[in-house]
């Protein structure tokens, strides 16, 4: 079954379909995304790829080095992000005791931030993204309940045991989703610029930062290797002295061993998933958003066509287009009912029970 299909990747700053790119995988040259809340830079490695842009690269140079060539990573999701400001639907958040001390709940309005701020003199606003609230992981358009494979619970207790334990979300709503903390989620942080080298598959950057960035990690308790980070990044207490500041830039990158885009197989400790088999036709997206505002940064799409709705170019014929036009519908109203889900998790006791 799986030979009927060819796999194309896009890329935007929000759901809609219709601004994505197609992102030329396994290229050195990083492909850029910007919106009115951040700049970012991205590059998709995928081993033994075979889908669009027709005749793309089969791997990088990426999956050579360490520690990818002893882990036999399968794919990577390397980004370089920028944060330019807030949205302009939700204030602020106030921190107290300089910037990256413990945050409060986001207050209702800018103004109010502000007035805050002026009455205590030991609150100032948080001029980036808190470590509590930038998140990285998967939703869907549609429920996925009536296709997970038996076994189901046992692979997502792998994956919160061995993967990460900071995952939340909820697999069996009508529009499910699954969600990290990108501190805990990305198995490298790097704060600064990092390096674009194409010896090494494009952007390319270790755990750790430039001088400026180990002297910020440092200052607020971070660990310097990932596998500590990760863990350090459970608590709360934590993430919230974390700021991933506006006008700073971040390099963060996200890969495993664990999904093979080529046999479309998902395989971990113990458990292996023959994707096709359970596949209801949606696409596998992955989301970088804020958990408190709901604003989405970055989006990445990975999407399978049948190879006769794809012309000779790479270009979709008008069947897969028109297809693909309904399916940006229930995109961007699954990201309307991801942020209504993710905000009841947040504040309960804001949720009308329909009891006067």
């Amino acid at each position: 079954m799986a030979g009927k299909y060819i796999i194309r990747v896009t890329a935007g700053s929000d759901y809609d379909l219709d601004r994505h790119v197609v992102v030329p995988v396994n290229s050195h040259s990083p492909l850029k995304v910007s919106s009115d809340l951040m700049d970012a830079e991205l590059n998709v490695r995928v081993q033994n790829y075979s889908g669009l842009p027709r005749n793309s690269p089969s791997t990088s140079a990426y999956f050579s080095q360490e520690p990818h060539a002893t882990n036999r990573d399968q794919y990577s999701i390397a980004i370089r992000f920028t944060p330019r400001g807030f949205a302009s639907s939700s204030g602020p958040k106030t921190i107290s005791n300089g910037l990256h001390g413990p945050s409060n709940n986001p207050p209702s309005s800018s103004s109010s931030s502000l007035e805050a701020s002026e009455e205590d003199g030991d609150e100032e606003i948080l001029d980036g993204i808190s470590g509590e609230d930038l998140q990285f992981g998967n939703d869907f358009d549609h429920p996925i309940r009536d296709r997970l494979p038996p076994g189901f619970s046992y692979a997502m207790n792998i994956v919160k045991w061995w993967i990460d334990p900071g995952l939340e979300g909820d697999a069996y709503a009508d529009k499910p989703y699954l969600y990290g903390s990108a501190l805990s989620s990305f198995n490298a942080i790097h704060v600064g610029l990092g390096e674009v080298n194409p010896d090494k598959g494009g952007l390319w950057f270790e755990e750790g930062g430039d001088d400026a960035g180990l002297k910020e990690r440092e200052d607020i308790g971070a660990p310097r290797t990932a596998k500590d980070r990760m863990k350090w990044a459970l608590k709360p207490a934590n993430k919230s002295r974390w700021c991933f500041q506006n006008g700073k830039t971040y390099c963060m990158d996200f890969f495993n061993p664990y999904l093979d885009f080529n046999e479309f197989s998902l395989r971990l400790p113990g458990f292996t998933l023959p994707i096709m088999k359970y596949w209801d036709g949606q696409s596998l997206r992955y989301v970088l958003r804020n958990r408190s505002t709901n604003d989405t940064y970055l989006v990445i799409v990975f999407t399978l066509h049948l190879k006769e709705d794809v012309n000779e170019d790479g270009s979709l014929k008008p069947s897969a287009l028109e297809a693909t036009k309904g399916a940006n519908k229930a995109t961007e109203e699954s990201g309307k009912v991801a942020t209504e889900a993710t905000d009841v998790a947040a504040n309960p006791e804001n949720v009308d029970d329909g009891v006067d």
